[in-house]
């Protein structure tokens, strides 16, 4: 993978040197050699508003830390007094399509402009202007302290700008992230209130069930083995079985709990679980005894008792089949 161009020793070199040449530019003063006091004085002065300046771009970033808009617009008010001659001079910040002016803004030939970038993207410019004309200097009538004062300007309006984005977008995101837990909280309350109204409708169901077969097809099968003769008793035996699995929570828990197991084997489980014999299955059922037992140890094979003690009537008869 190549590297990065920043990353080379050579390159990194080069951009420290740049750095410090421009903080030497920035805060220069006279050598210890000179001695007319009216010039130290105004190096002093020209040093103490770039301070300002830096101190100001700071301050203003803290009294609108979410709106990038309401900072340029007192920035760029502020930024002529910053300058050789503030009281010529005029100052425009353009950011993102947008333009902020200073008072009595005009463009003229004197100006300093430096470009503003974000994520290595140019979004505008920062510039001063003088409306008069000035004697000559490093730059036109501007100062070199005054190009990196401005670069420096340029720099931290570009860094501010990402984080407040960055703050704002992430504000967002949090915002986002709230409501939709707050819509996921809703939505889980409204689904529990359903599934407990479910739930009161089959035990309403349940209870319905329970009292016809108790009240209705009892009765009827009780009046009907009156006049059957002893040797078809089994059979309305089986049916009340049968009615009686109907409202018990068994049938349902052995099919929640093995999946696998065919209808057909569900049935047997619960002629089994009821004391009923292998022959007497293949009887009721209609089929043969070898048919019976092959279910028998599909069943036990399913239920994973294969190779075990485990009495398979016993098993279904087990408390952890009865529960609910």
């Amino acid at each position: 993978m190549a590297k990065d161009k920043l990353s080379t020793p050579h390159n990194a070199v080069k951009s420290f040197e740049t750095t410090k040449k421009d903080l030497l530019r920035l805060w220069k003063i006279p050598f210890n050699t000179e001695t007319d006091t009216s010039k130290l004085m105004t190096a002093l002065r020209e040093r103490i508003k770039e301070l300002n300046c830096l101190y100001a771009i700071a301050r203003l970033a803290e009294l609108h830390p979410d709106s990038v808009e309401e900072l340029l617009k007192d920035l760029v008010e502020f930024l002529p007094f910053s300058w050789q001659y503030p009281e010529i001079a005029c100052a425009r910040i353009v950011f993102r399509g947008e333009t902020y002016k200073s008072r009595r803004f005009q463009i003229t030939k004197w100006r300093q402009s430096s470009s503003i970038h974000m994520y290595n993207e140019t979004v505008g410019e920062v510039s001063i202007f003088y409306l008069e004309e000035r004697p000559p200097a490093d730059e036109g009538p501007f100062l070199n302290e005054e190009r990196a004062l401005l670069d420096a300007l340029a720099e931290r309006i570009g860094s501010t700008a990402m984080r407040i984005s960055a703050e704002i977008e992430l504000q967002e995101m949090n915002d986002q992230l709230t409501m939709e837990r707050k819509a996921l909280q809703e939505a889980n309350a409204a689904l529990r209130a359903v599934l407990a109204r479910i739930e009161e409708e089959k035990q309403s169901i349940y209870m319905d069930v329970k009292t016809n077969v108790d009240k209705i097809l009892m009765p009827i099968l009780h009046a009907l083995a009156l006049d059957l003769p002893r040797n078809k008793w089994k059979y309305i035996e089986v049916l009340k079985t049968n009615l009686e699995e109907i409202v018990s929570p068994f049938v349902s828990n052995l099919s929640k709990s093995y999946l696998s197991l065919t209808p057909s084997e569900v049935n047997i489980c619960s002629m089994i679980r009821n004391g009923m014999q292998t022959k007497e299955i293949a009887r009721i059922r209609g089929v043969s005894i070898t048919t019976v037992k092959r279910h028998r140890e599909h069943v036990r094979r399913k239920l994973g008792i294969t190779n075990s003690n485990v009495n398979l009537t016993t098993f279904l008869q087990s408390s952890m089949l009865k529960k609910s």
